[in-house]
């Protein structure tokens, strides 16, 4: 247990917690803390429960997650991931069901992180996630169009197109007022960060707006009109459980755990390569899974790693697990002391973060690009993201993984005659007496979602001495887009380090990948041979002439 559970908290006191070290900390909690706010708020009222829930959430799985996780910089609570999730879930099984799915789900967590399953998620491929993830966005922005125009629409339909069809048919009753408080949310949250960084946008924007909601006296929406008085505390209440119906909240389960175990690792592995750490995933996994056994019995909804929030941290100078603990303390002392004024916030207001929230998870930039790649990659992604939006996102997930598992056999029954024996590692060969600051890779094999994570490491431990590095690509007999997804990511780190990269023996159908992503152009035409030799004299001509 001690390998698969070492939360980086403790490692980082056992090494030396420095005066200046809490000062960076302090700092960048008390901002994720104000960042946090709105974004819990929104999205506990997108979910369909009550405000509080969402900072109950932000306050104990934030605080849990920092203290035991396996990242020194994560930050977890709710995210707009799980809203449609919890919605459903409210919607057919009640509060109570949500509590009990989320406490299974925190189960399931800790058994994937005890198995260490954890590097279990380089077999989830690229367009699966960028499917199901622009799917969510685009569901939370449909969710968002009553409040961001004040429609008077009653009850809303949960199928997507019903919805948008009751939208149409309640256009007579927009309220500008909304519309302008909506628009202004907009604006002041994307263009406050050119004023200042130090501020999030979105706090100021609901300061801003609900003050003059206030003053003013507008008739629009606000969290009291719907939700009554925001409580200023919380208490523990053990859920009532039979468990005769527990094969029931099984399957939200397991898409609370699945999703959550995707997303903070995903957000654990973008911090790594934004300060260059690595986290220990087993432990992320139980530590994420402890947060959704015992954020529930406070009132709290399922949580998991914010990217969002997790970089912001890092901006800010967060380094240690600490900030988090920061962060889930400064929400508590607002919860306490300035909870009340809460219930003004307008909707409206509301509605334009969660639009922008929406935005920001579309990937929209990655979903063309694999548009433009391979028709498997095409069909996964479409598939996954049309099933998210229209029908459920647990069957979008379950069809997307099947799927991709069929399509990969297809490919490699199609490629069989390329693949040796040893095709899901990387071969690093000597090629004899190479010139001094010259390194040679090998890839042998498919460069596909389940080998790309392994390939890209490979290709990161280059010595301190090398200025160019040779990839030699000869057995590679095709790419998908996970495979360009870290391909590209890892040739732009080893670019920023100033090293040269010249590719040898692309083959035809692996080089049209290439250029589709335009990773030709990121490292130039003129450094992709056909021929190793020629690879290896451009690379001593580039020495030379920089000698």
């Amino acid at each position: 247990m001690k390998e698969v559970f070492k939360p980086k908290l403790f490692t980082v006191l056992k090494n030396g917690y420095s005066k200046q070290m809490f000062t960076k900390d302090l700092f960048a909690g008390i901002i994720v803390g104000i960042v946090a706010l709105p974004l819990a708020i929104a999205f506990a009222v997108a979910s369909g429960v009550s405000p509080e829930k969402g900072i109950i959430t932000a306050i104990i799985a934030g605080f849990i997650i920092s203290a035991l996780g396996g990242s020194r910089v994560q930050i977890g609570g709710p995210t707009g991931a799980f809203i449609i999730i919890v919605y459903g879930i409210v919607a057919q099984y009640g509060i109570g069901g949500l509590i009990i799915s989320t406490i299974l789900a925190g189960i399931l967590l800790i058994i994937f992180g005890v198995l260490k399953l954890g590097a279990l998620l380089k077999f989830i491929p690229h367009p699966l996630i960028v499917g199901f993830t622009s799917g969510i966005a685009l569901v939370i922005f449909s969710t968002q169009i009553k409040d961001a125009l004040g429609l008077d629409t009653g009850a809303l339909p949960a199928d997507f197109i019903d919805k948008w069809a009751v939208y149409f048919k309640s256009l007579s009753s927009i309220n500008f007022w909304a519309v302008g408080i909506t628009l202004s949310t907009i604006f002041i949250s994307l263009f406050f960060r050119k004023i200042t960084t130090k501020i999030p946008g979105t706090f100021v924007a609901i300061i801003l707006m609900t003050a003059v909601v206030a003053i003013f006296k507008m008739p629009v929406t606000t969290i009291e009109t719907l939700f009554g008085d925001i409580k200023g505390s919380f208490s523990f209440e053990l859920p009532d459980f039979d468990f005769s119906n527990i094969s029931v909240y099984f399957a939200p389960a397991l898409t609370i755990a699945i999703l959550g175990a995707i997303e903070s690792l995903l957000s654990a592995v973008v911090a790594d390569g934004m300060i260059g750490s690595n986290h220990r995933s087993n432990t992320e996994l139980i530590a994420q899974g402890i947060a959704n056994i015992v954020t529930p019995l406070f009132g709290g909804i399922p949580a998991t790693g914010a990217i969002a929030r997790t970089a912001t941290n890092i901006k800010n100078g967060g380094r240690t697990p600490v900030a988090g603990i920061v962060h889930s303390l400064t929400l508590l002392l607002i919860m306490l002391f300035l909870g009340s004024y809460a219930k003004l916030i307008p909707m409206s207001c509301l509605a334009g973060i969660l639009i922008i929230v929406a935005y920001n998870m579309s990937e929209w930039r990655s979903f063309r690009s694999i548009l433009r790649g391979s028709a498997f990659d095409i069909i996964i992604l479409l598939t996954t993201f049309f099933l998210t939006v229209l029908v459920d996102l647990s069957i979008a997930i379950q069809i997307g993984v099947v799927l991709s598992a069929i399509l990969f056999m297809k490919r490699m029954a199609d490629n069989g005659q390329a693949i040796l024996t040893d095709t899901d590692t990387e071969i690093v060969e000597n090629y004899g007496s190479l010139p001094k600051g010259i390194e040679v890779y090998e890839i042998s094999g498919p460069f596909f979602f389940g080998a790309a994570k392994h390939y890209a490491e490979m290709l990161k431990n280059h010595s301190s001495a090398t200025e160019v590095i040779i990839i030699r690509m000869r057995h590679v007999p095709f790419i998908d887009a996970t495979g360009i997804h870290n391909f590209d990511a890892v040739l732009k780190q080893l670019k920023s380090s100033d090293l040269k990269i010249i590719l040898s023996g692309v083959q035809p159908s692996v080089r049209k990948e290439l250029d589709n992503a335009r990773i030709s152009f990121l490292l130039g035409k003129a450094n992709i041979f056909d021929d190793f030799n020629d690879a290896l004299k451009h690379a001593e001509e580039t020495i030379a002439a920089e000698g």
